[in-house]
């Protein structure tokens, strides 16, 4: 007699749901009986390779985040992925470093006396809180008063007649500063997902890890990585357009009274799943909004999640970052600089006298604007937050308006010769299979959240034996590499390995 093999159902098809099934079905020799269930109708979740007016793009996840030690950067070498491919693509020739800053008004802020002070106090100041040396600033638990503070301490010990080659009477010394650190924490908006630095725990900087050596992209685009995990699974694993509304488990002793499995999966479509052990790797987003008010666009459990589960989801930050992608028509041969962008932070309020900008408020956080890789006719321009979600709003028309606002307002002469064309942008705040981008660790939470977000259901106490039905991976469940596609990758590899030891296979 045959015995029957295990059921595995993993919900998603992003990076960690796929290295779940890699693993498990290179690991167990077809021990199991394994599904990957995906919403969407494609794979590859917040990853996804698209092409822009003939270059290539990242609409998602776009940077190997250092090449020492990443499995990401080991895949793409092993697959000849980094190999040049016939056409272009995103940030191929990494960061300039030489970039153009301009504050608004349109003069070129100088860089040695005023841009690089700046920006080498803002990395020191992250860099002290990454290694655990930050304290925070009268108490506040946010990274925003820690940085804040350290502005200050440096405007009250630096020279008073430094030599800052303004080149313009409108800005003064304090304005142009404030305007250049701002501009920095921008780019940290954007690499946090958080919309307020107020929100991102300070202490818990010190815990992210990040791989040694360079940042680069891939060649031949993010997404031949999950397609490269994908062709390993046998034909029918993954099944597309399947959205998981319900999941039923058993709280109690884990046994179903029938003797039935003890997960059930019901879909949109209204079929039915039965299943030993399910894998949840859906966003943070998605269940965040399973765990609210109920409008049809989260994962709900029946049970309902434990309080220890509901609660460390509830407290985890997780933001929006947007792309948008503009192909530019010139008249000009000269190509558009890596141009970064200081605006005002003393604008008019409340009917006072301060500057008035004509400049629409959702791209005033944007740090830069600048073409994918020199002498590239397609720029790119990063969106977090409030702004990204009023990004995902607009029109073309509308989008195409406000960007041509901004050049008059900071490289007027560039403006004159060139128009867009036609713009792209990502959604993920709105795309209802995601709500968002990647988590961060809140003043509300901490990184031991990120530890509740990884146990399996149901809880058991030290010493007991998991029953291991409702498992979950995601880059919100890794402790030291939240965020990141590597992250999400290794928590793959975790709950697979949770049950092949579970099953007593390999070592």
């Amino acid at each position: 007699m045959v015995a029957k093999k295990a059921k595995i159902v993993i919900v998603g098809a992003g990076i960690a749901g796929l290295t779940t099934a890699y693993r498990l079905h290179a690991a167990s020799h077809n021990l199991f009986d394994l599904t990957v269930f995906e919403a969407g109708n494609r794979i590859g979740g917040r990853i996804l390779t698209a092409d822009f007016a003939g270059d290539r793009i990242e609409m998602g996840a776009t940077w190997i985040h250092g090449i020492g030690g990443s499995p990401v950067y080991a895949i793409a070498t092993e697959q000849n992925l980094l190999e040049e491919p016939s056409c272009n693509w995103e940030r191929m020739d990494g960061f300039p470093s030489d970039p153009l800053t301009v504050a608004e008004g349109g003069f070129t802020v100088n860089h040695d006396n005023l841009a690089r002070p700046i920006s080498s106090l803002y990395r020191h100041l992250m860099d002290d809180a990454r290694t655990g040396d930050a304290t925070s600033a009268d108490g506040d638990p946010g990274v925003r008063a820690y940085l804040r503070r350290g502005l200050r301490q440096y405007q009250a010990t630096r020279a008073a007649n430094t030599n800052t080659g303004l080149g313009d009477d409108t800005w003064s010394l304090e304005a142009i500063e404030e305007s250049l650190f701002a501009m920095e924490e921008c780019t940290e908006r954007t690499c946090t997902s958080a919309d307020d630095l107020s929100d991102l725990n300070l202490s818990a900087e010190s815990e992210y890890k990040e791989f040694p050596g360079d940042h680069i992209t891939i060649a031949k685009g993010y997404s031949q990585i999950v397609e490269h995990l994908a062709s390993a699974l046998p034909p029918g694993t993954i099944h597309l357009g399947k959205k998981v509304c319900l999941v039923e488990w058993c709280s109690g002793d884990g046994s179903s009274p029938d003797g039935s499995p003890p997960v059930r999966l019901h879909f949109s479509d209204d079929s039915v799943v039965d299943a030993d052990h399910v894998i949840v790797t859906v966003s943070l987003g998605v269940l965040k909004a399973g765990i609210g008010k109920g409008d049809g666009k989260g994962i709900k459990f029946d049970p309902a999640l434990p309080d220890f589960k509901s609660k460390a989801i509830g407290r985890l930050g997780f933001g929006v970052v947007d792309k948008l992608f503009l192909q530019m028509e010139t008249e000009s041969r000269e190509a558009f600089p890596f141009v970064r962008l200081a605006f005002r932070q003393d604008l008019e309020e409340n009917g006072s006298k301060r500057h008035v900008s004509k400049i629409p408020w959702w791209i005033r956080k944007t740090e830069s604007i600048c073409p994918i890789y020199r002498e590239s006719h397609v720029l790119l321009a990063w969106f977090a937050g409030k702004e990204a979600m009023h990004l995902e709003s607009l029109n073309d028309e509308e989008i195409i308006s406000g960007v041509h606002a901004t050049l008059d307002g900071f490289l007027p002469s560039i403006k004159a010769g060139c128009r867009i064309a036609s713009v792209k942008r990502s959604r993920w705040g709105t795309d209802p299979l995601f709500l968002g981008s990647y988590s961060y660790v809140s003043v509300a939470s901490s990184v031991d959240d990120l530890d509740l977000m990884a146990e399996p259901l149901p809880r058991v106490k030290r010493g007991e034996v998991p029953r291991l039905q409702i498992l979950f991976a995601g880059e919100a469940t890794h402790r030291t590499h939240y965020s990141t596609t590597h992250g999400a990758y290794y928590s793959g590899i975790r709950e697979a390995d949770r049950l092949l030891r579970f099953y007593n296979v390999g070592n």
